[in-house]
């Protein structure tokens, strides 16, 4: 990895550390204020609602200004939330301005690193940076249980409860994560300019919009931006949903505890990682279309978890899933990337995928919510889900038989 990259890297690595850990210090607060535990869903959805809402304005913000400092002050806005909770503001809106954050990192992340990298290098680039994305979501939910633990230990607890509205444990909690913010903060500044050159950004709200929307229109169009477009708003949307199945599978088939089913849904976060690590090595961006088999392969694997009755059979399986999607969604990313740059800006196009993807993840979870509530046995929704995917990568190698135009133009 070039220095860029890797400082890039790093810092998302951080910022997403405690982004994820900061999901579990907030549901913490939930309880710790008596709200009740139901509200802890929309944690997460007013954190995806601000992909969906701004991502008319946070791709072109992305295109701008130089990315490194739009890292920067997106990350300023998540340490804010971090920031809101510790004073005692109600956590959803607190967790909603970290959203606002995140929703603007994204392009600015992604987007740069199709400026500091050649495109024959971009599959390897996304490959550190989906292994790390997944190390931050893995190692970031078992920080936030260690601080909103027993383990917590010292005088620095008891000295922050003193003038700190939340509870001692937590004030030193959400310290940490402030003390990990600051360090991606350092991180983002010292990533060198890219030299790109910044695009103009329209004035008035009207504008972004239909901008937005030819951006949407362009990359839709595209033969190769519809292809990795299409299979990344597929995947994220179904990949979200199996989260959930997986939990309440492992719980219902394999009769394990929740903190169990949780260790089991890991092992699907360590074959991303290995399957990310394994396409950034062996896959090169014109070879990025003719991998979409691998997510119909994936698809007709899902269903293979309702036949499992043993543990030692779920871990491989799960890790192989995980490994598939990681090796299938890299380069899918990468040529995204590569695609939307040559046509739009490198941090626009990553907004239209951003609003695609997160439209399709509250799309996918409240149909299961509604089947779930309709009573479908879990055997059923898994079948579902299975054919959901397999079925819509079919589509698209379908509809995109034909050769595309070459990678490169």
């Amino acid at each position: 990895m070039t220095r860029g990259i890797a400082l890039l890297v790093a810092a998302q690595f951080v910022s997403g550390l405690a982004d994820n850990a900061l999901l579990i210090v907030a549901m913490a607060r939930l309880h710790e204020a008596g709200q009740s535990m139901w509200l802890a869903p929309l944690l997460k959805a007013v954190f995806t609602l601000a992909y969906v809402g701004l991502a008319p304005v946070v791709g072109v913000v992305a295109d701008r200004w130089p990315k490194a400092r739009v890292m920067l002050a997106a990350n300023g806005l998540k340490a804010l939330g971090c920031l809101l909770i510790a004073l005692g503001i109600d956590p959803l809106l607190s967790f909603a301005v970290a959203g606002v954050g995140a929703a603007a990192y994204s392009p600015a992340k992604y987007g740069l690193t199709a400026e500091l990298v050649p495109a024959n290098q971009l599959v390897d680039a996304n490959g550190w940076l989906e292994v790390t994305t997944v190390g931050a979501i893995v190692l970031g939910t078992m920080l936030g249980g260690a601080l909103v633990g027993p383990l917590l230990a010292g005088d620095l607890a008891p000295e922050l409860g003193n003038w700190l509205p939340v509870g001692a444990p937590l004030a030193a909690a959400l310290t940490v994560l402030l003390g990990l913010y600051a360090l991606a903060a350092v991180l983002n500044l010292l990533i060198p300019a890219s030299g790109a050159r910044p695009h103009v950004m329209q004035g008035d709200w009207h504008a972004l919009v239909k901008r937005f929307a030819h951006a949407q229109s362009v990359l839709w169009r595209d033969p190769l931006g519809s292809i990795s477009l299409g299979v990344t708003t597929l995947f994220w949307g179904a990949g979200a949903t199996l989260q959930f199945v997986v939990l309440a599978w492992a719980q219902q088939s394999l009769e394990l505890s929740l903190s169990e089913a949780a260790y089991l849904q890991g092992m699907v976060a360590v074959g991303i990682g290995a399957g990310a690590l394994a396409a950034g090595r062996w896959i090169t961006l014109d070879q990025a279309p003719r991998i979409l088999g691998l997510g119909l392969l994936m698809g007709c694997c899902v269903p293979l978890m309702t036949l499992v009755q043993s543990v030692a059979v779920a871990v491989p399986l799960m890790a192989a899933v995980g490994a598939l999607a990681g090796f299938f969604i890299v380069p899918m990313n990468a040529l995204l990337q590569h695609r939307g740059r040559l046509l739009l800006g490198a941090g626009e196009s990553i907004a239209v995928q951003n609003f695609s993807e997160n439209l399709c993840v509250l799309a996918m979870l409240g149909a299961y919510a509604g089947l779930q509530a309709a009573g479908w046995p879990l055997h059923r929704l898994v079948f579902l889900l299975g054919a959901f995917v397999a079925g819509g990568v079919a589509l698209v190698m379908w509809r995109h038989r034909k050769a595309p135009p070459g990678i490169y133009r």
